[in-house]
């Protein structure tokens, strides 16, 4: 099994796929990189997909709870990459993936291709804010109704059951409670407003027009941020835009980083 070692020797997994130029996939909060089994397939034909597990989940090492930050995922990426003896990849990141993605593309412009951010924010007091209630309904004692919560802000009504495999995206369930709780700390603590216009990467910003899990408001401020940024609405898509509606997503996805090769 394929690993990086982090700065402070924490292991990181990543698992490669695929052939071509390199293009790492960057998963949610809580998640490993099985977050992208159901869409994942559509960039191996064309691209070397790197799929790391984020310290915490999956095979990756699980410090102690001090140990996550946004800045740190972002430089566990680029110890993959140098594992990889890859100098500069794509990057695609959704959710807590994409203010990974955002970090990694401020603080080492010179590793990133083509960006993109899926479902995701700027951080911080500029961003537009989730319903409070939200927290507190998916941080519930009643764990099967903080399922169906998590389910409901995924996905629309019924898209789950007709789709088997789905709970892909709902949290690694073998992910300690100091390392959740490390991951929790790290995405509320992203802000990334001050360094969005420092991003150089050609980048693509996509998200569901009915996601209020991150609102839509906040794709609008990452296109406007980053310099010469370009903006993709889902309609109707909620959260998990790129399983909802996988193939207008996933073409538009191609299509941009196919129009930014990394010799280009």
């Amino acid at each position: 099994m394929p690993y990086a070692t982090a700065s402070d020797e924490t292991k990181i997994f990543y698992d490669v796929r695929g052939g071509g130029e390199p293009l790492v996939l960057l998963s949610g909060q809580a998640n490993h990189h099985g977050w992208w089994d159901g869409v994942r397939g559509d960039f191996d034909a064309a691209f070397r997909t790197v799929a790391p597990d984020h310290r915490g989940t999956g095979s990756s090492g699980a410090p102690r709870e001090a140990e996550y930050s946004i800045a740190r995922f972002a430089a566990d990426v680029a110890a993959v990459l140098d594992d990889l003896g890859v100098e500069r990849a794509h990057v695609y990141g959704t959710s807590m993936g994409g203010k990974v993605a955002q970090r990694l593309a401020a603080d080492h412009p010179d590793r990133v291709g083509a960006l993109v951010l899926g479902c995701t924010s700027p951080g911080g007091p500029n961003a537009v804010a989730a319903d409070p209630g939200i927290g507190r309904a998916l941080g519930s004692l009643d764990r099967a109704a903080a399922r169906r919560t998590l389910i409901d802000l995924m996905f629309n009504p019924g898209w789950a059951e007709r789709n088997p495999g789905s709970e892909r995206v709902l949290g690694d369930p073998g992910m300690a409670a100091h390392a959740r709780r490390g991951h929790l700390a790290a995405s509320r603590g992203h802000d990334a407003w001050d360094d969005l216009p420092r991003i150089t990467a050609p980048t693509l910003v996509l998200h569901g027009t009915d996601d209020v899990f991150a609102p839509v408001g906040n794709a609008l401020l990452l296109a406007e941020r980053i310099p010469g940024a370009r903006l993709l609405l889902l309609d109707g898509a909620r959260h998990a835009y790129f399983e909802e509606q996988r193939e207008t997503a996933g073409a538009a996805v191609l299509d941009f980083l196919r129009e930014h090769p990394l010799g280009g």
